[in-house]
């Protein structure tokens, strides 16, 4: 009965909270995921994640971590190399009902060539005034997961530092929360999992030297300006089975259903008041040593030029091996979730660490 009121409440103030918020697209490098093991079964992760990236998935999975410490890190070249995701994380037990976690992300382009200045002011091309930049965004997340007095129920919180960058023409400063339950019965674990609960603010201030004001005048765009992004709350819900089918050969699998209340998206499921993508991921492990994995997820409803609706799927593979203290997980996945994109092929690395070793 507590765990029902709990998860109610937190839909509640997920839905109540996004219908004030001013809905804005933003963040969205933070939607793309870490480690291989969660992208290759599809980004199903909230209720079976208990290591050091469940700050990410869900932080109430961090207290159920095997280790004193563990240390993950990750990176993903997107669009045909054009971009570059890196991910590292450090998790730590502090006994046996709590858990802390920190967490870098960075998602960036760079060597972006600024032409704003190319021709000089006689009006010849002049290739020495090419400069090049990056654009960048950082997260810096701080987790913290206990276990309640209700056997089989975690709680746990992020505390999310943004910082977006576009070289030395604008940036941006952002907060936000997150907040996570993980309740595990038997061999069942059902989760919630609420992204950037209260809004995630980023406030953008630009600095443009007169030069480069005057080309954008010249060539007709528009001044940018200070403004304000908010990234609105999402509700993910998530049921994962494990079963054990032989000494040596068990199998999990996971369902997830991320909610969003900003109006209708293309989702398989959508009303005027929620959108709802759902995701599902399979594992099957040999010794808990070899690992095969594979999941579906972003389905979307399209028309083909005849006027017929289309649903569409995209299917994620993974691999993983397990040797003493490391693990390393690989996943051949799509980040950038359009067909059109390019498939990545994702590596990631744990280390775990316990005391006295």
């Amino acid at each position: 009965m507590q765990l029902r009121t709990i998860l109610l409440g937190l839909f509640m103030c997920f839905s109540s909270i996004s219908l004030l918020a001013q809905v804005k697209y933003s963040n969205e490098f933070l939607k793309i995921g870490v480690g291989a093991r969660a992208l290759g079964m599809s980004n199903s992760a909230i209720a079976g994640t208990h290591d050091v990236t469940s700050s990410y998935w869900n932080p109430a999975g961090l207290v159920r971590m095997e280790d004193d410490y563990q240390l993950a890190a990750m990176h993903a070249e997107i669009f045909a190399g054009i971009a570059g995701y890196n991910y590292f994380g450090l998790g730590l037990k502090l006994d046996d009902k709590s858990a802390i976690s920190v967490s870098l992300i960075r998602f960036g382009v760079d060597d972006i060539p600024n032409t704003s200045r190319l021709i000089d002011n006689e009006g010849n091309i002049d290739f020495n005034r090419v400069a090049f930049f990056s654009a960048a965004d950082y997260a810096g997340i701080f987790s913290y997961s206990r276990k309640t007095n209700i056997e089989g129920l975690s709680l746990g919180g992020n505390a999310k530092i943004i910082h977006r960058r576009v070289g030395d023409f604008s940036k941006a400063w952002g907060f936000g929360l997150d907040a996570g339950a993980q309740y595990v019965k038997n061999n069942w674990t059902f989760a919630a999992m609420g992204r950037d609960i209260t809004g995630t603010f980023n406030a953008w201030t630009t600095d443009l030297d007169e030069e480069t004001e005057q080309t954008f005048i010249a060539t007709g765009n528009d001044l940018p300006g200070s403004s304000v992004e908010v990234t609105v709350p999402e509700l993910a819900l998530g049921a994962n089975r494990a079963f054990q089918l032989t000494s040596k050969i068990a199998l999990e699998a996971e369902l997830n259903l991320v909610n969003t209340f900003d109006g209708k998206r293309n989702t398989l499921f959508r009303t005027n008041f929620v959108s709802m993508d759902p995701n599902l991921g399979i594992e099957a492990s040999l010794n808990n040593k070899i690992f095969l994995r594979g999941g579906v997820g972003n389905f979307q409803v399209t028309t083909d030029i005849s006027g017929n609706r289309l649903t569409t799927v995209q299917p994620n593979f993974g691999l993983g091996v397990k040797f003493s203290y490391f693990t390393i997980d690989y996943a051949f996945t799509n980040l950038g979730e359009v067909s059109v994109a390019q498939s990545s092929n994702i590596f990631s690395l744990r280390i775990d660490i316990n005391k006295g070793q």
